[in-house]
């Protein structure tokens, strides 16, 4: 490490690494709380409430899509102009696509044109959060002492509890503090244009933080590839697969409780399976929010000293009975159940989700880390994120939510296999260098 490395304090990096991403899946969050609320009527009303649902799902879905294709276009500047630069511009383009949800007139104002806007603009948040993650992570581990890496590194794991925390308080208040019909009208557009502000403030702290020494090192010996995307996959397209695979549990777990619980447990007509207020669901929304957030800073810590991988493989092995389990103590459909169900969905997320910020960035070279880490991450987002979404209401029209469990369980097992055919990485060294597990 360098005098200049030596100066910038690592509590800066993580607030920096926090912050944006905090903000950013805050951005992506509402969405989903908006989709599960009121997208149906507002922008597919001619749908009727069911296949409204499904529609404002089938948006929010869309967004995983893009995720990919944001992790290879702003991987491709993250590897060659560096993780600082790209971590600003990921971050305008979520604000400020966030922002113009916020002023998009409804279907009844200027028809048609209304939903497809909402898709386009949910496609460049997609491309946002995409290649916010690999970046965030890239900022905290190749900064991080080695002995220390899974725990600076949880900071950027912090940022979608705490998002997901701040989505559900935003929503209750405005749900509290007007008519359902104002909501309805305008209030839901509250949460989406007051996220200009926090913006402002994540772009503050992005700008006073410095490019990571690892990037340094590698322009400083001229290694930035040409194509990254084309790399990373000639030299390690299997582990971009097998982290894909391994972290499908997460996004699936994660994705279900904060998204699609928001309609499961809702008493509105059309919606709900369980009956419950919408405060009681976005206060279980907060609970599951913060328990998820206090699960990663344990496993993040843990995998410093046991390892990322048996960390990992610890959360996803639970899985395969969490899922079932889940929706079985749910099923009383009280305030308790839902709130032990949600808790429980999240509990077991967290436990791999602490360490995958320090474990992604340790498999792949640096020279094209953050494509590959990007690629990996947003992978699994298609496979656990937007698949399970869509499958989720006629699974449960079907067979009830045990069937949802059922397939969360199906896509734990897939985790399970996918990291076991992965090494550990605890001791890999990241100063530019090529990492023991990734072939040549």
């Amino acid at each position: 490490m360098t005098s200049k490395d030596a100066e910038v304090p690592m509590h800066r990096v993580a607030v920096a690494s926090f912050a944006g991403t905090t903000i950013e899946f805050y951005d992506f969050f509402i969405y989903g709380t908006a989709a599960a609320l009121v997208f149906a009527p507002v922008f597919f009303p001619a749908l009727g409430t069911a296949a409204g649902t499904v529609a404002a799902f089938a948006t929010f879905g869309v967004a995983f899509f893009f995720r990919p294709v944001g992790s290879i276009l702003f991987g491709h500047f993250g590897d060659r102009l560096g993780r600082k630069r790209t971590l600003v511009a990921t971050l305008l383009l979520m604000g400020l696509s966030t922002f113009a949800i916020g002023l998009l007139p409804s279907a009844e104002t200027i028809g048609v044109l209304a939903p497809v806007v909402l898709v386009v603009l949910r496609a460049l948040q997609g491309l946002a959060v995409g290649g916010e993650w690999a970046g965030a992570a890239l900022l905290t581990t190749e900064y991080a002492p080695a002995h220390k890496r899974g725990l600076y590194s949880m900071f950027p794991q912090l940022g979608p509890g705490i998002a997901l925390a701040l989505s559900s308080v935003t929503f209750l208040v405005t749900t509290l503090a007007m008519s359902p019909e104002a909501f309805r009208e305008w209030g839901w557009r509250l949460p989406f244009l007051i996220s200009i502000l926090l913006v402002a403030v994540g772009l503050y702290i992005r700008l006073k933080v410095d490019e990571t020494p690892v990037f340094r090192q590698v322009e400083s010996r001229n290694e930035q590839v040409r194509l990254p995307f084309v790399t990373a996959l000639r030299h390690q397209w299997r582990e971009v697969l097998l982290t894909g695979g391994t972290l499908t549990m997460i996004f699936a777990f994660f994705y279900i409780g904060s998204v699609y619980l928001t309609s499961y447990a809702s008493s509105a007509p059309g919606h709900g399976v369980l009956g419950l207020s919408r405060p009681t669901v976005l206060v279980g929304g907060l609970i599951g929010a913060l328990v998820f957030a206090g699960t990663c800073v344990l496993s993040a810590l843990w995998s410093d000293r046991h390892g990322r991988r048996r960390v990992i493989l610890v959360g996803n092995v639970l899985a395969v009975v969490a899922g079932p389990l889940a929706f079985a103590i749910m099923q009383p459909g009280n305030a308790v159940s839902f709130v032990a169900g949600m808790v429980l969905l999240m509990v077991v997320v967290g436990i791999p989700y602490g360490p995958a910020a320090a474990y992604l960035p340790e498999i792949f070279a640096a020279r094209y880390r953050y494509t590959g880490a990007g690629m990996g991450y947003n992978l699994a987002g298609i496979l656990g994120g937007a698949v399970p979404l869509i499958v989720a209401p006629p699974l449960t029209a079907a067979f009830g939510g045990i069937g949802v469990g059922v397939y969360l369980a199906a896509l734990g097992l897939l985790s399970v296999l996918c990291v076991l055919a992965l090494p550990e990485t605890k001791d890999e060294v990241l100063d530019g260098t090529v990492p023991a597990s990734a072939p040549v």
